[in-house]
C-alpha cells in the first residue's frame, strides 16, 4: 500500500530529461518533501504522481495498481486523454497531457472531457486563482467534487431535469457540510455564493484544499501549496492539512521553498538533485 514512482523519467524537450529514472514510495501516513534547486523537476513529478502528465518512461502505482487503471477502476469509465490544443500549459506536448477528474480541476488550458470520479491521488496547485471556473459560484464548485456514493447518501440522485441537477447540486453542497471540512478551514457560508474573482488569494487556497479533502484522497500531492500565504494563514493551513492526513492515514508530498515549513510539515525529505 503506497504511492509510488518507478524508473520515472520525463522531458519538455526530446533528448533532455527534466526526470530521470525517478525512483519514490510514499506510504499511507508519511509526510515526503520533494527537494531540489529550482527547474529540477518537483512540479513536474507532482503533475507525473498526480495523472497530469504521462511520463516517458516508467510508471506510477497507487496502492498496488497503475494510475491510470486505479482512476479507471475509481471511475467505471476509461482513462480519457486530451489531444492537440487540449493539452496541459508550459508546453507539455498534447499526447502526454491527462484530463482532470472530478474533485480536481483540469490542467490550466485543458478542455478535454473527464472521467467521473474524482482521483485517489489530488493534486493542489500553487495559484488557486487557476483552480477554479471562474463563471461558476464557489459553492458549485466544491458540489462538483463531492464522490458519487457521497452524492447519493445526501440524496443528490432525485428529481429530473434543471430541477434535479440543482437539487443534485444543492444535495451534493449539504454532502460537503456534513465532513465539516469548512468550518475546519475556515469557509464562511457567505462565500460559497460568490464567485472565484471575489475572494483572496488565501480564501481560495482554503477552497482548493477543500476540494481536493472531500474527493477522499488516498494520497495529496501539494505543490507549493501556501507559498503565496502570510506566515500565519500557513500554518493555520497546515495545521489542519497535517491532521487530517493522520487522521485518514493519507500521504501527503509537498513541494516548498521555505526549509523552516519544510522541517515542520515533513517525516523525510527526497532530493530531485
Amino acid at each position: 500500500m503506497s504511492l509510488e514512482a518507478r524508473d520515472i523519467s520525463f522531458s519538455y524537450v526530446p533528448g533532455r530529461p527534466i526526470l530521470h529514472d525517478v525512483d519514490l514510495v510514499v506510504d499511507p501516513g508519511e509526510r515526503v518533501a520533494l527537494t531540489a534547486p529550482s527547474g529540477r523537476g518537483k512540479t513536474t513529478l507532482c503533475r507525473v504522481l498526480s495523472g497530469y502528465l504521462r511520463p516517458d518512461a516508467g510508471t506510477v502505482l497507487v496502492d498496488g495498481i497503475e494510475l491510470s487503471r486505479a482512476r479507471a477502476a475509481r471511475s467505471g469509465v476509461p482513462v480519457v486523454r486530451t489531444r492537440g490544443a487540449r493539452a496541459a500549459r508550459d508546453g507539455v506536448p498534447a499526447a502526454r497531457a491527462w484530463s482532470a477528474c472530478d474533485g480536481v480541476p483540469a490542467a490550466p488550458g485543458s478542455r478535454g472531457s473527464r472521467p467521473r470520479s474524482p482521483r485517489s491521488v489530488q493534486l493542489i496547485w500553487q495559484h488557486p486563482e487557476q483552480a477554479f471556473d471562474p463563471l461558476l459560484r464557489l459553492g458549485r464548485s466544491l458540489a462538483e467534487g463531492v464522490p458519487s456514493r457521497a452524492a447519493a447518501r445526501a440524496g443528490g440522485s432525485s428529481g429530473a431535469g434543471n430541477l434535479g441537477a440543482a437539487r443534485s447540486a444543492a444535495a451534493r453542497l449539504d454532502a460537503v457540510r456534513e465532513t465539516g471540512l469548512l468550518e475546519r478551514f475556515g469557509i464562511r457560508e457567505a462565500w460559497l455564493d460568490r464567485f472565484p474573482h471575489e475572494l483572496s488569494g488565501g480564501e481560495l487556497m482554503r477552497f482548493c484544499i477543500v476540494r481536493a479533502l472531500i474527493a477522499e484522497p488516498r494520497y495529496l500531492v501539494c505543490d507549493e501549496m501556501t507559498a503565496m500565504l502570510d506566515a500565519v494563514t500557513q500554518a493555520e493551513l497546515w495545521r489542519e492539512v497535517i491532521a487530517i492526513a493522520d487522521e485518514r492515514s493519507m500521504g501527503v508530498v509537498l513541494v516548498s521553498h521555505s526549509p523552516a515549513l519544510v522541517d515542520r510539515v515533513a517525516t523525510r525529505a527526497f532530493s530531485l538533485a
